[in-house]
């Protein structure tokens, strides 16, 4: 659906920036064969109207003209729509050539293996090899989730999308009606930030735990797209990695290294025991269960309870 759009929208910006003279609408249905298979002149018109919107909103010049007859006719002027020189230095070159290599595995090698063709055309310097080698530095981004390419282009077109979702805790997926901001790999992970229709809030989805396929959905969406979509700031605090306050718990030396490595202090008690001050984010109660009789929580209250509710469903089977 997406591919379609994409190229009815080329082949109408090439009729108006192709013509010396107004086109009316009748003879650009007449020129574009995704207009001819339309199934009504209503449903043309929405199509051509959108479209047309669509182009100006990506920065192209339409100019409309009423001629003698009283017939409106469109076109776009070269000389309105032209670029001003391009000119990179070697610095900004060997950042392209970087950024081109990032998506090697994924569908947009080609299309951004294009766009520096096309900048080396506009006058990208001869001496500067934007594919050449970088020393040590080689950017690679892992995508394997069959998620990615839907995903990546219902952000692009701002459509909706329903999917599964399995959630770390929960034993059968769920369905999600989402509506996607914006996709971000974060230690080797790659999350989608997105509104939750169903829970009428900004949530995180990690896309390995998106189950079965990512299925788009007609209409708009009804949650305002933030100016910046701070996706690792998200799942770090959602990680516990971003924490404002502390917690005291009792652990059994010679255990909980991993814990003893977050701890702020570290204070033995004697009888086998020490008292450690270790940052407390969300998820702590989950990991501190992991380690079962070797931890005791003194403070806060609320984590105590955490914890001792997750033992008691484990105990529960």
């Amino acid at each position: 659906m997406a591919i379609a759009k994409a190229e009815r929208l080329m082949n109408l910006a090439l009729c108006l920036l192709g013509t010396r003279r107004p086109l009316s609408k009748r003879e650009l249905r007449g020129s574009i064969e995704a207009y001819l298979e339309a199934g009504s002149d209503d449903s043309f018109n929405r199509m051509f109207e959108r479209d047309k919107d669509d182009l100006r909103e990506l920065g192209l010049v339409i100019e409309t003209v009423e001629n003698l007859d009283g017939e409106v006719g469109y076109l776009a002027r070269r000389d309105s729509n032209r670029l001003p020189p391009i000119t990179l230095d070697a610095e900004e070159a060997a950042a392209l050539g970087l950024a081109a290599k990032v998506w090697q595995q994924a569908r947009l090698a080609g299309a951004a293996s294009g766009a520096l063709q096309k900048l080396r055309a506009a006058g990208l310097p001869e001496d500067v090899d934007p594919y050449g080698s970088h020393g040590a530095l080689e950017p690679h981004i892992p995508v394997h989730e069959a998620a990615f390419e839907p995903l990546m282009l219902a952000c692009r077109d701002r459509r909706p999308v329903v999917f599964d979702y399995r959630k770390a805790n929960a034993a059968q997926p769920g369905t999600r009606h989402v509506e996607p901001w914006a996709l971000e790999c974060w230690r080797g992970h790659w999350y989608l930030a997105g509104w939750d229709r169903d829970r009428g809030a900004e949530r995180v989805f990690r896309l390995s735990r998106i189950t079965g396929k990512v299925r788009a959905r007609a209409g708009k969406y009804t949650a305002e797209v933030p100016d910046v979509v701070t996706v690792r700031e998200t799942v770090a605090a959602w990680a516990g990695e971003i924490t404002d306050r502390s917690a005291l718990i009792r652990l059994r030396s010679g255990a909980g290294y991993p814990l003893r490595a977050k701890a702020v202090s570290v204070r033995e008690l004697g009888d086998g025991w020490d008292e450690l001050e270790i940052p407390y984010g969300h998820g702590l109660d989950a990991w501190l269960v992991e380690f079962g009789p070797d931890v005791v929580v003194v403070e806060p209250a609320e984590l105590r309870a955490d914890v001792v509710d997750r033992l008691r469903a484990v105990a529960k089977g």
